[in-house]
């Protein structure tokens, strides 16, 4: 999604109020929703990682293990998440499962986020223009790999894996 890309701009209880280019939510932290996809293994052992481009608007170069994006005016939060799935990873054509919404008030996040979850086997097709590199790993070794202040990683994307490691594991 560009700068000017438009956006839709959420009150802070959730409801769709407009729409702004996505550099002036950025830069005046207006609230907007986002939807994100956690991509599981088919026997629901590993996650998949990847490390964003150096160049990405917001953390670059920090890890992640969900596919998502910003809401597009009128956007639908499952369509987000297929559309940014797809995107991101080449993912199609998969079952996606609601997990919960979770609220993060402060700028730059001032969002509420649509969490979902998918199982997937197959290949992955990184974006270039988004992600530098990605991988499996085991549930245990990403917790280990958050125990470590050191470890570059987003900030919603750590708060999303831990509200779903304390619900599901």
């Amino acid at each position: 999604m560009s700068a000017d890309e438009l956006v839709a701009i959420y009150d802070s209880a959730g409801a769709e109020i407009g729409s702004a280019p996505r550099s002036v939510m950025r830069a005046e932290g207006l609230w907007h929703a986002c939807a994100s996809v956690l991509v599981l293994s088919g026997d629901r052992q590993r996650v998949y990682v990847h490390r964003r481009v150096e160049d990405k608007d917001i953390f670059p170069g920090a890890h992640d293990c969900w596919a998502g994006g910003v809401m597009a005016p009128g956007e639908r939060p499952e369509d987000c998440a297929r559309r940014e799935l797809a995107e991101e990873l080449g993912i199609i054509g998969v079952a996606i499962e609601p997990l919960f919404t979770m609220r993060f008030p402060d700028p730059p996040l001032r969002s509420h986020t649509h969490a979902y979850r998918t199982c997937w086997d197959g290949p992955v097709a990184h974006q270039r223009e988004e992600i530098a590199a990605g991988w499996w790993t085991s549930i245990d070794e990403l917790r280990a790999k958050l125990a470590d202040p050191d470890w570059p990683f987003v900030p919603d994307g750590r708060a999303l894996i831990e509200e779903w490691l304390r619900r599901h594991r």
